[in-house]
């Protein structure tokens, strides 16, 4: 419990105004996209690296709990405050691109700094970042590394931390670090940095990154194929990917998703399809653009495709993904309460994973609409409930319990994306051992002994 001295000496930390505990402030800062609420003490917003330490100092002197934050786009609770103290929100002062490294193709950026706003900044000079989550448009570079975001391109690019190449970052008593290098070997000592993505903001503060960026590819194309099956549509992705083809992303919507987006906004989509497949390739010859789209066509025949449609300029690519980008709101016709997972298994396991899935639904009597990222294995599972009865709300969380054993069965994970936060760390023991569980914590300790940096989230 934070006292009225504590408010008062924090506010004599960092710059004049820009720590707050009124009413407004807190409840602004008490929510994420769990649309739980969890109330801090206070929002303090630092200006740089230097008031990042001096808070923390502070608070690990006075064992206050400290939360940081970047948009709050998070889909687990990482940015709650569960017990209570200092929401260090990061996205108002430290959100600049400090430098477009063009010779060793980098850029460095603040934590607070929104994902599209880089990708529009590197791309005006001829470059590339391709991590993609579906929140880019809002969600911070700095929730990114910590969460270790993903995105629709991860198929062919990966996830973020395949582009971290360095962080700055603050330990919990105030103590800067730099974990990597701008080089693009680097095997000396600890990967400080490894560690540090993904977890979530419980072992320091990140508040400078510098990322890799690759050369824009000069030309794209889109293009969907209609499978009769959910199976048929899940063997054709890692045939293709089998078959030397690298495409950009491959999405699916499975056949409850196509018809929600077709209730919804009259489409024109093949509402009797078991599936559809979306893909994008990308290349710097045009040949090399109708070759991979030649192949991705071959192979989706080979496994039952009934259709197979290429899209021939942006419009056509935008209609085609349309459906895709808009599945997650489309859903809500199957119930007022989402239980959103972000299950990731061995792409090879996709029919078997979706076939078990569907048993579970019928288990439950619950409607379970999938689509994502299915050329690296990342499935949106969505359990859907009527909110207002506590007894559907039970059943769904048994079946997301069923779902994610089934999910570790399969040689997978927890979360492709999303994190653990609060949500998952009931289950962490379904994905790691009494033994990993323990290591978690041991590293834990060792950055944060007092424990104040977003305390109760990972099962930590």
């Amino acid at each position: 419990m934070m006292t009225e001295q504590n408010i008062k000496d924090l506010k004599t930390i960092v710059s004049e105004g820009e720590c707050f505990s009124d009413k407004a402030h807190l409840s602004a800062y008490c929510y994420d996209a769990t649309k739980e609420r969890k109330y801090p003490e206070c929002v303090v917003f630092p200006h740089n690296e230097e008031e990042v330490s001096r808070v923390l100092k502070y608070c690990n002197e006075h064992l206050i709990p400290i939360i940081p934050r970047g948009a709050g786009s998070g889909f687990t609770g990482g940015a709650l405050a569960v017990q209570g103290g200092v929401i260090l929100a990061l996205e108002k002062h430290m959100n600049q691109i400090l430098e477009i490294d063009m010779e060793n193709m980098v850029a460095r950026v603040q934590p607070g700094v929104v994902n599209m706003q880089l990708q529009k900044a590197v791309e005006a000079v001829g470059l590339f970042y391709p991590p993609d989550p579906a929140s880019e448009h809002y969600s911070t570079l700095g929730g990114n590394v910590s969460e270790n975001a993903g995105g629709m391109r991860a198929a062919k690019y990966g996830i973020t931390k395949d582009f971290v190449m360095a962080l700055r970052a603050v330990l919990p008593n105030g103590d800067i670090i730099r974990a990597g290098k701008k080089t693009i070997k680097d095997v000396a000592g600890y990967n400080v940095a490894g560690i540090l993505i993904a977890s979530e903001g419980t072992l320091a503060v990140i508040t400078e990154i510098t990322l890799k960026l690759l050369s824009k590819p000069k030309y794209k194309q889109s293009a969907m194929g209609v499978f009769p099956s959910i199976q048929s549509a899940m063997n054709a992705v890692y045939k293709t990917m089998a078959s030397g083809i690298s495409p950009v992303a491959m999405e699916f919507l499975d056949n409850l998703s196509i018809r929600a987006v077709e209730e919804k906004f009259h489409k024109g989509l093949p509402k009797e399809a078991g599936a559809i497949l979306i893909t994008e390739v990308d290349g710097n010859l045009p040949e090399e653009i109708d070759y991979q789209i030649c192949k991705i066509e071959e192979k989706f025949f080979e496994n039952g495709a009934s259709e197979f449609v290429k899209a021939n300029n942006e419009q056509e690519a935008a209609d085609l993904w349309f459906a895709r980008k808009n599945a997650s709101p489309s859903i809500t016709i199957y119930g007022s309460k989402k239980l959103n997972e972000d299950i990731t298994v061995p792409r090879s396991k996709l029919p078997e994973l979706l076939e078990r899935i569907a048993e579970v639904s019928k288990k439950y009597n619950v409607v379970i609409p999938c689509f994502g990222h299915t050329g690296d294995g990342n499935v949106h599972t969505n359990v859907m409930v009527d909110g207002s009865k506590q007894e559907e709300l039970e059943k769904g969380h048994k079946a997301i319990e069923e779902i994610f054993k089934i999910a570790v069965e399969l040689g997978g994970t927890l979360s492709g994306e999303h994190g653990i936060g609060i949500s998952k760390a009931p289950f962490m023991h379904l994905a790691f051992s009494k033994e990993e569980m323990e290591l978690f914590k041991a590293v834990k300790k060792a950055f944060d002994p007092n424990n104040i940096l977003n305390p109760g989230k990972m099962a930590l």
